[in-house]
């Protein structure tokens, strides 16, 4: 036994040496990030003091909270579990683990047992007739596994040496026989030039970006379900703005009856009073179809059936209010919390990583592989140490012709990585363009609110006072129904103006990438 495997020793120091191989293609290095010391939106002349100002804060990774509302934190809460994208994004997260599984099992030697039994008879008129099987026409009985069905399951090929002797010597017909056999088939690739290293290497980053794919997911669920919440309660603020105007018409339309029956006014004062409280009455339809839509909408992004959170939102509640102070981090940590940023840096390196696959492919390939098995006509003699048998040698390969294939595929892979680096890039950009236009907006949208608020109060004053003088006499119906539709009008846009605050301030929560957590939230979906 000693002697049998001696050549084992023999390979061990080639086999350490060839380990010790470089690894080819170029290096990924991370990408060095230029950021400003202060948000670009800071730069201008400073504006008035503002309800809400942003603040270099650090972010809360539930940023809702800020909006101090009980049924939007509910939502949140559920959405990361519930939502079919980002369910979907965690399936394709436990994909891009087994896929790294599977890359990462090139590393090491794979081994395969067998056993086989054979009821085999060879051809007489086959090659090994050539060798004195004779029986019959000169040409001999051929036997062995040139006849037959193939290599050993071992890996050796031919049979030869298990034929019956007798019957080979003195040039008789082979007769059929039984083969049994069964061992151990093993091979290793020596990654002697880092194809498999590089290969492990782009899967890791394959994974890392599917892992920030579906936090990217996550992320704009969360902003979409605070925006349609937002909307959906500015919908509802309009129906009791319109309730609450429908009030006042109706008012009006009394008194100018009353007029006209006491002969004070005209009947035109009366179809005036009239057709304003129809037109406020017909705006009503519409936002109740906006309202169910936006019910809908929430009840989609929870993976529900439409109207299915209709009890738990369907009461009125207020726009959710900003809050005084809005913590936005500091410049430098965009990068680190936007997940898209981060998926494009990750899909580089996995490009990068790829060219290093495509230049190992232009080396030899060794392959060092190795059988052992035991191989009988008789099943009794398996157990003998002399039925052994056993191979073991190094296999190399080194393209010759590919017709131009390895360096179109180099070619291409480089391109490739030209193009993840112009991407991650472009990624960078539009995330500091992003964040500066909503802090823009959230800023302009402030100072617009509190305008329209002035508005709004001088506006319900002039109704006050147009209504006054309608009664008294002084002024005719024409100022009531200009007055009624320009508090309506007020109050509609001031109403506006809040429900876009708040979704600005979404806006810019998403665009600065959320708060930055690894953990949140828990995987819903196996990867077993």
């Amino acid at each position: 036994m000693r002697r049998d495997f001696s050549a084992l020793r023999l390979v061990a120091p080639s086999v350490a040496a060839l380990l010790a191989g470089c690894t080819v293609g170029p290096s990924f290095k991370p990408q060095a990030i230029w950021s400003p010391s202060t948000w670009f939106a800071s730069r201008p002349a400073p504006v008035p003091p503002q309800v809400s100002e942003p603040v270099s804060e650090k972010i809360d990774p539930a940023w809702w909270n800020v909006f101090h509302d009980t049924e939007l934190t509910s939502l949140e809460q559920r959405v990361a579990a519930a939502n079919l994208n980002v369910r979907i994004s965690t399936i394709r997260l436990a994909e891009s683990r087994s896929q790294r599984q599977i890359t990462g099992a090139d590393q090491f030697p794979s081994l395969t047992g067998n056993g086989s039994y054979t009821r085999e008879r060879v051809s007489q008129k086959g090659v090994l007739g050539i060798f004195g099987g004779g029986g019959g026409g000169g040409s001999g009985s051929s036997g062995g596994s040139f006849g037959s069905n193939g290599s050993s399951a071992n890996g050796t090929s031919g049979r030869s040496g298990a034929l019956p002797a007798a019957s080979a010597s003195q040039g008789k017909s082979i007769p059929p026989f039984n083969l049994f056999q069964y061992g151990f088939d093993a091979s290793w690739e020596l990654d002697l030039w880092g194809r498999v290293r590089r290969e492990v290497e782009s899967a890791d980053a394959s994974l890392e970006a599917s892992a920030d794919a579906r936090r990217n997911a996550l992320l704009s669920v969360v902003a979409e379900v605070a925006r349609d919440y937002v909307q959906l309660r500015g919908q509802q603020t309009e129906l009791a703005i319109a309730q609450a105007n429908i009030n006042t018409e109706q008012q009006s339309l009394q008194l100018s009856r009353d007029r006209f029956r006491a002969g004070l006014s005209t009947e035109l004062d009366v179809a005036n009073a009239d057709a304003q409280l129809q037109t406020t009455q017909a705006s009503v339809p519409q936002l109740e179809a906006q309202q169910e839509q936006s019910i809908n909408a929430l009840s989609f992004l929870l993976g529900e059936a439409p109207g299915a959170l209709r009890d738990e939102l369907i009461g009125q509640r207020p726009v959710p209010p900003v809050p005084p102070r809005v913590p936005i981090g500091v410049p430098s940590e965009l990068a680190r919390r936007r997940p898209d940023i981060r998926q494009a840096e990750a899909q580089l390196h996995a490009a990068t990583a790829d060219i290093g696959v495509a230049v190992a492919d232009f080396y030899p390939k060794i392959t060092l592989s190795g059988s052992i098995g035991l191989q009988a006509l008789k099943a009794k003699d398996l157990g003998n140490w002399s039925a052994r048998q056993y191979g073991l040698g190094p296999t190399i390969s080194l393209p010759i012709f590919e017709g131009g294939r390895l360096r179109a595929t180099l070619a291409l892979r480089k391109v490739e990585q030209q193009e993840a680096a112009l991407n991650y890039q472009q990624t960078v950009l539009q995330a500091w363009h992003d964040v500066d236009n909503a802090l823009v907006a959230y800023s302009a949208e402030q100072r617009r609110h509190d305008a329209l608020a002035a508005a709004e109060t001088q506006q319900a004053l002039a109704l006050r006072l147009a209504r006054e003088r309608y009664t008294q006499g002084v002024s005719d119906f024409l100022n009531v129904l200009d007055a009624e539709r320009a508090l309506l009008q007020s109050q509609q846009q001031l109403a506006d103006s809040s429900v876009n605050i708040s979704t600005n301030l979404v806006q810019l929560y998403k665009a600065l990438g959320g708060g930055w957590e690894p953990t949140y939230p828990v995987e819903t979906a196996s990867s077993k």
